[in-house]
């Protein structure tokens, strides 16, 4: 299966479950993947066939920063249903990350994988 991909799209959005993470917002690092079938935008070389990922981008981001969700896990799956509502998209992997959330560690997230036929 064929990848179109979103790499290192920082975000600010309201993000966890503490009192003050809920103050303002924060950053919030996405990384989407996509899987299509792209025999047809190959040979059309036609963005009718391709997967938008400019339009796709902007979905995820105004999402992300109006959300206000509790969890990583919970704003990961709101993002993968986005993904997966796309045309020609038959599954996607989301990994959202909180960088700096935890001491010592560069940053902190779930990769969640869902498909069209589960």
């Amino acid at each position: 299966m064929d990848k179109t991909f979103i790499k290192d799209m920082l975000v600010r959005g309201i993000i966890g479950i503490r009192d003050w993470e809920r103050e303002k917002p924060q950053d919030i690092l996405i990384n989407v993947t996509v899987f299509s079938d792209m025999r047809r935008a190959v040979e059309a070389d036609d963005i009718e066939h391709c997967v938008d990922y400019s339009a796709l981008a902007k979905k995820i981001q105004a999402h992300a920063e109006t959300a206000a969700r509790l969890t990583v896990e919970a704003l990961a799956g709101d993002l993968a249903e986005i993904c997966l509502r796309e045309k020609g998209v038959t599954k996607t992997i989301v990994r959202v990350e909180k960088p700096g959330a935890v001491r010592f560690a560069k940053s902190v997230g779930v990769e969640i994988e869902r498909s069209n036929d589960e």
